[in-house]
């Protein structure tokens, strides 16, 4: 069941400014506020309350890995061996070639997305997770649809 977005609070113009920081979070003010049809000031006074009701959490840039020197990624589905739950959420928390990971239900325990250089790289952060988790991992070809709002409006 979804919930109307007046039930949220947010209504056209929210909208209107969260699409434009969605393709652009640097976008000025002035900017946004062209985007959203208010003044500067309002533009900054609703941006805030955004903020406050937690439905923005961050402003942030889109890097893309393989220009920083990871032209490889996959997506592992981990699945702890018994009691080895915290250890291996340890281990995936402290190794920074894990871009994302969630915890989820249902067969495997995490499903994780890595960033790596090669695959002896790949083996290797793999290595140090099999010792406590089965793993299977799938190598990404193409991301067709990338990481984006759900729908502001029904």
């Amino acid at each position: 069941m979804s919930v109307p977005n007046a039930a949220l609070g947010l209504d056209e113009i929210d909208q209107r400014m969260l699409e434009a920081l969605a393709r652009n979070a640097r976008i000025s003010l002035k900017e946004l506020a062209e985007a959203a049809g208010l003044s500067s000031p309002s533009a900054a006074e609703r941006l805030r309350r955004l903020e406050e009701r937690g439905i923005i959490s961050a402003f942030t840039v889109d890097i893309a890995p393989e220009a920083i020197g990871y032209p490889l990624q996959a997506i592992v589905r981990i699945r702890p061996l018994p009691g080895q739950l915290h250890v291996v959420e340890r281990i995936i928390q402290d190794t920074p070639e894990f871009i994302e990971c969630d915890k989820v239900t249902g067969d495997d325990c995490f499903i994780g997305r890595l960033v790596v250089r090669s695959m002896g790289e790949l083996d290797g952060i793999l290595d140090r997770i099999t010792e406590r988790a089965e793993t299977n991992t799938s190598m990404i070809k193409a991301t067709p649809v990338k990481r984006r709002l759900p729908p502001l409006s029904r």
